[in-house]
């Protein structure tokens, strides 16, 4: 049949026959029962430029408050670590400083206790597995420059709301191609620690973090496959991930080491003693999982109102436009996190304890468990889910996305606090 604009009618939703809503008239359907249905398109001719379509969904949204709401929040966070820094770096710091370069006798520093202490101490290389921090922040350094170059195309309109796919293959080709970034972190940081196995350090970086995402996701895969589900990815394209990761991702990662090591080691504005320094007894609030505990409650705090949205987005199939906002959001969760990781390790030096490597990771990368937290209660309260694989799929997705944003945020940590110590150490003098 041909269609005519003008006297072809729609028969099921019309101005003479309106939807029903009337709770009599829904058809019952009975366990495995068949449901019939049928619709009808009317197409009308638009004079709005396929560019701007989505427009009507950008301007006046009534959720454009609770955003502002998110920003304001998280500005309060951040002011309020900066000024606990400031005073830190202002005050307290330049008078122990002040105090430490005046001593003329080795009586009256022997009579000195805090931070200054451990100089000898502080820069030592982690007694636990430094190759294996070197490869975590490498691989959170990749992640970290991933996120902000995505969250960037995506504030300069790039990412269209309408190409729902578009967003998440630009993630997998930002990772892949950020590979070189992990592998000069890694390389750098291993340097540092004076490691001298320069080609398993660069395996492990290109390998770990990659390699648990491909199985968790080719695990996820198998099950989705099981069970017939359209959103099982084909084989082929099961194989185009592998040659990106293999093929692209881990040699670009052998690049960057090899311009990591070539660079001269990281310069240090003190000497490391041969005799390791006694750590005295923590007080209970020096504890290190407390410390841990605490430190990723500010950082989650300045993304939870955001994240309702991007979840929403995630799970419940809506749209999530406003990268403006969600990149402001970004860059405060960034400097929050060094800021508390900083504050930390600060106390930490002052009660002489300088194992402050793994520990600034975790603090700031403990951000990750609150975050895996609140998907469990997002899932108890928002999601009406009864399938076990569909909950397995949820929080197997969930898990992936915490154990990324924990390498993220902890390497922000990480690197925030070499660049504090690496500060305050080259301000004093020491013989």
């Amino acid at each position: 049949a041909v269609f005519d604009t003008e006297k072809t009618v729609l028969e099921t939703c019309n101005d003479q026959r309106q939807v029903s809503h009337e709770v009599d008239a829904f058809q019952t359907v009975e366990g495995e029962g068949e449901v019939i249905f049928t619709y009808d398109v009317e197409w009308k001719e638009s004079d709005v430029p396929w560019s701007s379509r989505w427009d009507v969904y950008f301007s006046g949204n009534p959720d454009d408050e609770i955003h502002y709401f998110s920003i304001v929040n998280s500005l309060m966070i951040a002011l309020f670590l900066t000024g606990v820094v400031a005073m830190i770096m202002l005050r307290t710091l330049r008078q122990d400083i002040s105090n430490y370069n005046e001593m003329q006798t080795l009586e009256e520093a022997q009579e000195e206790s805090g931070w200054k202490l451990v100089h000898g101490d502080v820069f030592r290389p982690p007694q636990t597995s430094p190759m294996l921090l070197a490869v975590l922040a490498g691989s959170g350094a990749q992640l970290l420059a991933m996120s902000t170059a995505i969250l960037t195309f995506a504030l300069l309109g790039f990412m269209s709301p309408a190409n729902r796919g578009g967003l998440l293959t630009s993630l997998l080709l930002l990772f892949v191609f950020m590979g070189s970034v992990a592998g000069y972190s890694s390389a750098r940081l291993y340097k540092l620690f004076g490691g001298k196995d320069w080609r398993r350090n660069t395996i492990l970086t290109a390998t770990v973090f990659p390699g648990v995402i491909f199985v968790m996701f080719s695990i996820l895969n198998v099950v989705a496959m099981l069970e017939n589900s359209s959103t099982a990815v084909p084989f082929v394209w099961v194989l185009c991930l592998l040659v990106l990761w293999l093929g692209v991702s881990s040699p670009l990662v052998f690049v960057g080491s090899y311009f990591g090591f070539k660079r001269e080691v990281l310069g240090m504005p003190t000497r490391t003693n041969q005799i390791a320094r006694h750590i005295p007894e923590r007080q209970w609030w020096g504890h290190p999982l407390l410390c841990i505990a605490v430190g990723g409650i500010l950082p989650f705090g300045a993304v939870c109102i955001e994240l309702f949205f991007i979840m929403s987005a995630l799970w419940l199939h809506q749209i999530y436009y406003v990268f403006g906002f969600l990149i402001c959001v970004f860059f405060i969760m960034g400097i929050t996190c060094a800021e508390i990781a900083i504050v930390l390790t600060y106390f930490q030096l002052c009660n002489e304890d300088y194992q402050w490597w793994w520990r600034s990771f975790f603090t700031s990368g403990s951000t990750a468990v609150y975050l895996f937290i609140y998907s469990i209660w997002y899932f108890a309260s928002k999601l009406q889910i009864d399938a076990a694989v569909s909950i397995f799929i949820y929080f197997t997705y969930m898990g992936m996305i915490s154990m990324a944003f924990f390498l993220m945020t902890g390497a922000i940590g990480l690197f925030a606090c070499l660049w504090f110590t690496r500060t305050i150490y080259g301000a004093i003098k020491v013989d």
